[in-house]
């Protein structure tokens, strides 16, 4: 964990100073918010006090272009007039754009902002990590404002289209969350000079793929299903669609086959890994009673006990074990040996399952062999 110290964060409330907040909080610093509501002679006093200043306050999408200069330039102006007269050489990092090259009034007002804080620190009252980031997102991020994944997030949650213009045009998406990590390793060990730094982990997509891969998270809400969601890209996006989910679509329904025996649910396909599952059995009622050549099942017993029977279908060789949600014990069926589960509790027995493939009606290998 780095050292507790004062830092400050302008534009706090915003979509990436809201994140900053609430991870520099976790580390144990002293964490100072400046938003529009702070009166000038508090921020000036903060500013002046600060150890690290987070410069995140700007616009990118005001009703009169007037704002660019005024927030992304002036505001800047102030900032460091204010780091000036506190004489605390403060580290600096200021959030700029990749459009700050840009012939546009947003990109020349950021530009302006750098060039400001790059003199300040020419000066020798203060240090400047000045970053140009690429399209922004994450948990918290304005639809129709702070980038394309939150309205695409945004609109997939609530079964709303997908407006595509160009399918084929490129981005470059940075995850809040990468960013944060790289700022809270910068302040642990802060650079030697000024000048510019890049994120490490930018994620290149078109449009039409960032558009398939976030209405894929929302249909398959309704399948059962999970995509590969545990690392790069789509782990970030998964979250930050996940995160735009009203809180009325924080619970979707399952589909239960029902019989004289139990219920039987399936919670979860992956594209690769199989799938998971869950079914009941009432007392006395015994459940399988098949082999699979190929398919592996891992059942787990989460409610009751349960007797797991085991034949060989050719040499007729029989094992059993008996399993209690009291004393977990992970069961694996085997290829060549049928195999069945009988309610030996009192109650209701709950197997979770797992099975190495996705069920295909059309190749179950599954074959009735009753023990």
């Amino acid at each position: 964990m780095p050292d507790r110290q004062i830092i400050a964060v302008t534009g706090a409330n915003g979509f990436l100073g809201a994140n900053l907040v609430v991870r520099l909080t976790e580390d144990g610093h002293d964490v100072r918010p400046i938003t529009r509501d702070t009166a000038p002679s508090d921020a000036a006093t903060v500013l002046g006090e600060a150890r690290v200043i987070f410069h995140l306050a700007g616009v990118n999408r005001p009703d009169d272009e007037g704002e660019f200069l005024l927030s992304n330039r002036d505001y800047t102006s102030s900032v460091a007039q204010y780091v000036a007269a506190g004489g605390n050489r403060p580290l600096i990092i200021y959030s700029s754009s990749a459009r700050a090259l840009d012939d546009s009034p947003y990109g020349r007002s950021k530009l302006a902002g750098e060039q400001i804080l790059l003199e300040l620190a020419a000066a020798g009252q203060a240090t400047v990590s000045i970053w140009r980031l690429p399209n922004l997102f994450g948990k918290w991020s304005r639809p129709n404002y702070n980038s394309v994944v939150a309205t695409f997030c945004h609109n997939a949650a609530r079964e709303m289209p997908l407006r595509i213009d160009d399918s084929n045009a490129q981005l470059s998406l940075l995850y809040v969350d990468d960013l944060i990590d790289e700022w809270r390793a910068l302040i642990a060990q802060p650079p030697m000079g000024s000048g510019f730094a890049e994120p490490k982990q930018v994620y290149r997509a078109t449009v039409g793929d960032l558009g398939g891969m976030i209405q894929q998270f929302a249909d398959c809400r309704t399948a059962a299903a999970v995509l590969d969601v545990g690392s790069g890209l789509s782990r970030a996006l998964y979250a930050c669609f996940i995160a735009a989910l009203p809180p009325d679509s924080a619970s979707y329904p399952l589909k239960a086959r029902k019989d004289p025996r139990g219920s039987f649910v399936e919670v979860l396909k992956t594209p690769s890994s199989g799938q998971i599952s869950y079914f009941t059995a009432h007392p006395g009622v015994t459940r399988g009673g098949h082999y699979h050549h190929s398919k592996v099942e891992k059942f787990l017993v989460a409610h009751g006990t349960g007797r797991f029977r085991f034949r060989h279908v050719r040499s007729g060789e029989r094992f059993e074990l008996t399993s209690s949600a009291a004393e977990p014990l992970m069961i694996e069926t085997i290829p060549g040996w049928a195999h069945d589960v009988t309610n030996v509790g009192e109650g209701e027995l709950v197997v979770l399952t797992w099975a190495n493939e996705r069920f295909d009606p059309e190749r179950p290998d599954t074959y009735s062999l009753p023990l």
